[in-house]
C-alpha cells in the first residue's frame, strides 16, 4: 500500500514502546510500510489524584484514542487489552492481538523482601481493587495503600516512600521497558489471577478501512485472542472492571482453552475462583459459562456486598 499508516498511541513510557514494538514487526511483515506515530493524552494520564475505580468515565485509557481514529486522526490505535471495555465502541474494531507479554503480576519489594517476608501490618501499594482483594486472601494483616502514577513514577514513590514496603505492578509492563530486574516475585497463576487481558496488546482500526486492517491483521496470533476473548466474556458477564475484583486467566493447552477465573470480597474474605475448559472456537461462550458459574456460587452475592460500599 502506497499510504502512511498513522499509529495513535497514549504518551507514557510503556505506552510509546508498546507501539515501538508494533512498529518493528509490521515493518517486517510489511516491508517499506510507511508509518509515523500520534501520541494522545488520555483521561487516565490527566487525572492522577483519584483512584481508578472512582473515575467515573469508561476507557479512562482509551477514549481520546478512540475519539481519533472514529475522526480520521489515526488509521490504527494501540491498546493494553486490559485497559479496553468489554463493550466495543460503534464504528472500531479490534484488527489484530498479537502474541502476549507475561500475564502475571509482579511483586516488587524494598530492598528485595517477598510477600511471605513483609512484617505483619505492612503496607503495599496497589490502584487495583483485584489485587487488593487477593493481597488480603493471601495475607489478611497486610494494609494495601493506594498509588497511582505510569510505572516509573510508582517505583520512584515506592523508593521514596516511607510508608509502602511493596507495591505490584503487570510484569508485562516491567519486561516490556526493561524493568524486569526490580521484580522481586513473580505471582504465578496457582495463587493469583491477573486481570482480563493483562500482557496482551490490540490494535484497533475503523472496520471500513480494509488496508489498515489487513496491515494490522498480519499481527494477529489465534491463540492469544482466543484466550483473551475468553476473559474479556468472563469479565463482561460479571460486569467487572476497575469498580469490580475480577481475575481471568485464558490459555490453549494441548489444542483446549482453559480459563481460570475469580471474583473476591475487597478484604479478601471471599474468594471464588474455578476453571473451566472448552474449545477455542467457542472462547467467548466459554468465558459467558465460567462467569455464570461463579456468579451462581457466590459470586454474585460478593458483588451484592460491594454495591454499597
Amino acid at each position: 500500500m502506497d499510504r502512511t499508516i498513522r499509529i495513535g498511541t497514549r504518551g507514557s513510557r510503556l505506552a510509546l514502546q508498546q507501539t515501538q514494538w508494533v512498529v518493528e514487526r509490521l515493518r517486517k511483515v510489511k516491508p517499506g510500510l510507511q508509518i509515523e506515530t500520534e501520541i494522545i493524552r488520555t483521561v487516565g494520564d490527566r487525572v492522577q489524584d483519584k483512584p481508578l475505580d472512582q473515575l467515573s468515565v469508561q476507557g479512562v485509557f482509551t477514549k481520546e484514542l478512540d475519539h481519533a481514529l472514529l475522526d480520521g486522526v489515526v488509521d490504527l490505535v494501540v491498546h493494553s487489552l486490559k485497559d479496553l471495555p468489554t463493550v466495543s465502541t460503534e464504528g472500531i474494531a479490534i484488527a489484530a492481538i498479537p502474541e502476549r507479554e507475561d500475564a502475571r503480576d509482579a511483586f516488587i519489594g524494598k530492598r528485595g523482601v517477598r510477600l511471605a517476608e513483609l512484617p505483619k501490618g505492612a503496607s503495599v501499594g496497589t490502584s487495583s481493587l483485584r489485587r487488593r482483594a487477593q493481597l488480603l486472601a493471601i495475607r489478611s494483616d497486610l494494609r494495601p495503600t493506594e498509588i497511582r502514577g505510569n510505572i516509573d513514577t510508582r517505583l520512584r514513590k515506592l523508593e521514596l516512600s516511607d510508608q509502602n514496603s511493596a507495591i505490584i505492578l503487570a510484569a508485562a509492563g516491567l519486561r516490556r521497558i526493561e524493568l524486569q530486574n526490580v521484580i522481586t516475585e513473580y505471582l504465578d497463576f496457582d495463587q493469583w489471577l491477573p486481570a482480563a487481558g493483562q500482557g496482551a496488546l490490540a490494535i484497533a482500526c475503523r472496520p471500513d478501512d480494509t488496508a489498515a486492517k489487513r496491515v494490522a491483521a498480519a499481527l494477529d496470533n489465534p491463540e492469544v485472542r482466543a484466550a483473551v476473548t475468553a476473559e474479556r466474556a468472563l469479565l463482561a458477564k460479571v460486569e467487572g472492571g476497575c469498580h469490580v475484583p475480577v481475575g481471568a486467566y485464558g490459555r490453549i493447552v494441548r489444542g483446549a482453552l482453559v480459563l481460570d477465573g475469580l471474583v473476591a470480597a475487597i478484604d479478601g474474605s471471599q474468594v471464588v475462583r474455578r476453571q473451566i475448559k472448552g474449545e477455542p472456537a467457542d472462547a467467548w461462550q466459554i468465558g459467558e459459562q465460567l462467569g455464570e458459574r461463579l456468579l451462581a456460587e457466590g459470586g454474585a452475592d460478593i458483588l451484592e456486598s460491594l454495591e454499597g460500599q
